[in-house]
Order: C-alpha cells, then structure tokens, then sequence
C-alpha cells in the first residue's frame, strides 16, 4: 500500500476494466494527465467524463492524484470512469501522449518517454531555446493548443477560452465596480431611470463578441474598435443589434475612454506581439474609479499602463483606475474550462488511439498538423526556428521521408 508524504496510508484506486478494441495500429496508446505544477493553473484537459468514453474505447488513461482537485474533479470520479490513479508524476509523464495546460518544464520533459507525445499549450512567450532542445533530445513530437486547427479550418482551442474569457470578462468587471471593492458603485448594466454603464471594447474578436453579448445582456451601453472593417460588420451581425463601432483613431477611442466605465483590451496579435492603441495619457483621462481588462496581456497587451498580474493578486490602481491583468482568465472557471478542452480533444485522442499514434494522425490528417512544432527530433516550426537561432526542417518534407 502506497503512502503520502504525511506518512498516511493512500488506498489505491482501481480503475473499471475497459472492453477490448478491433483499431488500426495494434497496440492502444496510454494517455497521461499529471498534475498542473503552476498554482495560476486550475485546469485540467480531460473530465472524468471524457476519461469514461475513452476507457471504453480502450484507451487506458493515467492520471496523477490530485491531477483534477482545483476542477473539482476527484481521484475518485477519475478512477469510477476507468482511470488509473498514479502516485507520481513520473508514471503520468511516461505515458505514450501527455495531455496537460501549460507547457511542461524542462525537469517534466526530463520524465517523458522517447518518442512520446505532448498535448500543451506552448506559451511561446515564455519558452527559451533549450525548451526545444529538451524535446528534440527525447524525439518527442509536440501539439501547441494555440496553433491546432480543426477540419474547417477554425482554431477550436483557442476559439473555446476565448469564448469563455469573453463571458468571465464581464462578471470581473462587475465585481470591481462594485463598492464592495472601492469601485465606483456601478451596477453592471442599468436599471429603470438610471443611465446605463458605459462599456468600450477594443478588438472585434471573439472574446469582443462573447463580452458585448453579456454587456448587452445585462443593459450596458458598449463601443467595439478595430481597424478591421469585416470584422466590425460580422461583430453586428452576429449580435444582431445596431452596436456602435469605430476604426481606432486616437480622437475617437480618447474621448469613448474618458466616458467609459469598464473597458476591454481584446486585440490578438497578428504578428508577434501586440500594438498599443492605448497610451498612459488616455488612461490618465479616464474617470476614478473605471477599470481596464486586458485580456491580450498573455501577448504584450494593447494598453500601456496594462501589466501582467495574478489570481491571487489580480488588479492595481494606476491614475485612480483599476487594472486587471491576469493572462489565464478561463483558469477561474477551470470547471467549465475543462469540460470545454475535453469536447475538443476527445475526439481527436479516439482518433490517434484507432490510427496508433501521433505520427499517423499527423500523416493523416493535415488539420491535424498545423499545431505540430516538434517531430521526432526536429523543430518543424519556420517563426520559432528564427525566435530562438535554431534550425528546422518542414514538416510536409519529413512526412515525405516515411515512403
């Protein structure tokens, strides 16, 4: 019997027996999920639920203890749906395909089996050249979430945390206008003879459209800025309403900042990172008490008195107004966060498990290899090959390699 590092006896948890498959490539692949190490992070890839359609399909699932805690997804849900719980981060990393949010540290790589698989977010901003270097030593072929794209052509990761982080956006600004937090004692929205909260968006994104429903839900008066002009027609049309909208010119956007009580930084780099569109004097402007969102902080931000900030420590006041910058806002609904990556990568995981790995998935699908950046040994991304000074070979050539 297994115990903790208090020296209490653990009980093991054993998963439910799985039916036996008929798939393509042989043997089924493992999957590991270990524990999230950054305490901003409290998602998880994959829900007892989506552990329980996979068990069934013959995919044995390791998961780390505790791996779900902060979702509030148990040991125990894990193991009812056919996980086996390990006790070591170790077991979850050997595993044939590691799932997990944030890219892995160079110790977590260390612990991965040659020519495994690696499911993450890449964060390239945080990322050195010695990140590749760990991969390419352990052939491993990595999936960035950010670059996955789906039959469509759609970004389906980064479409889902930016619906919900346009979602979450509002409630946040909600709770900082309240007086309870020394806002200005605003109800998000407005109510029977009295003016309504002013709202400025800036991007005509996802995360714009999915925070203008909820402002225009709630009754709030919004502003939407882009200099793309299809954007801001497809931003009315999908709310179906007569919004106001604006290309970003300095006249415009200063005077919508000065009336605003929440605004919302919400333009996603194009190339690299992100261009400020609001200066420190226009925030200087604004009204005491009004509070800035930047959710492209994760990019460089487009607001220039914007810095990065925590769950734990999410906002300062800068010129009397109050900032928030935390880069992971789907992280404070990890729950439904969760359930949102496992209905993206379920599927994708049933797929790799009937085909027999990465590799052929990859051969197979094209979609499929847009988020890839390592494979076997050779960094196969052009933009991060020239980041970091090293060289890469295209990925269309090695495939090319296996006649």
């Amino acid at each position: 019997m297994a115990t903790d590092l208090s020296g209490v006896a653990a009980v093991g948890l054993i998963p439910k027996e799985s039916p036996a498959q008929l798939r393509k490539g042989g043997k089924p692949i493992t999957i590991g999920l270990p524990k999230e190490t950054s305490s901003e992070e409290k998602r998880v890839v994959l829900s007892p639920e989506a552990v329980r359609i996979l068990n069934e399909n013959g995919v044995s699932v390791l998961v780390e203890t505790q791996a779900g805690d902060r979702a509030k997804f148990s040991d125990r849900q894990f193991s009812d749906a056919g996980a086996k719980i390990v006790y070591s981060r170790k077991e979850a990393f050997a595993a044939d395909v590691v799932v997990k949010v944030n890219a892995p540290t160079e110790e977590e790589i260390a612990d991965m089996s040659i020519g495994s698989c690696l499911i993450s977010a890449l964060q390239l901003e945080k990322q050195e050249a010695t990140y590749i270097q760990a991969l390419n030593a352990k052939k491993i072929t990595s999936l960035a979430f950010e670059y996955l794209e789906d039959k469509v052509g759609g970004m389906p990761v980064v479409r889902a945390m930016s619906e919900i982080a346009g979602s979450t956006v509002m409630q946040i600004a909600s709770e900082y206008l309240s007086s309870v937090n020394e806002g200005k004692g605003l109800i998000l929205g407005g109510i029977t003879g009295v003016p309504p909260t002013q709202v400025v968006i800036i991007g005509a994104g996802t995360v714009a459209e999915y925070a203008a429903r909820t402002a225009l839900g709630l009754g709030a008066n919004i502003k939407v800025f882009d200099n793309h002009l299809y954007k801001l027609r497809r931003i009315k049309q999908l709310l179906g309403q007569q919004i106001a909208t604006s290309t970003i010119d300095n006249a415009n956007l200063s005077q919508a900042l000065a009336e605003a009580d929440v605004v919302i930084g919400a333009l996603r780099a194009e190339k690299g990172k992100n261009k400020i569109v609001v200066s420190e004097e226009m925030v200087a402007k604004m009204m005491p008490g009004s509070i800035v969102i930047d959710v492209s902080i994760d990019q460089g931000g487009c607001i220039e008195t914007a810095q990065v900030t925590s769950h734990e420590n999410p906002v300062y006041r800068m010129h009397e107004v109050i900032h928030y910058g935390v880069p992971n806002i789907a992280s404070r609904v990890a729950r439904t966060a969760s359930y949102s990556l496992s209905n993206i990568f379920t599927p994708i995981l049933l797929q790799m498990n009937d085909l027999g790995g990465a590799e052929e998935m990859i051969f197979t699908y094209k979609w499929f290899l847009k988020g890839v950046y390592t494979y076997r040994g050779s960094l196969t991304n052009a933009f991060m090959a020239k980041k970091f000074g090293l060289s890469h070979k295209e990925l269309q050539l090695l495939l090319a390699a296996r006649y």
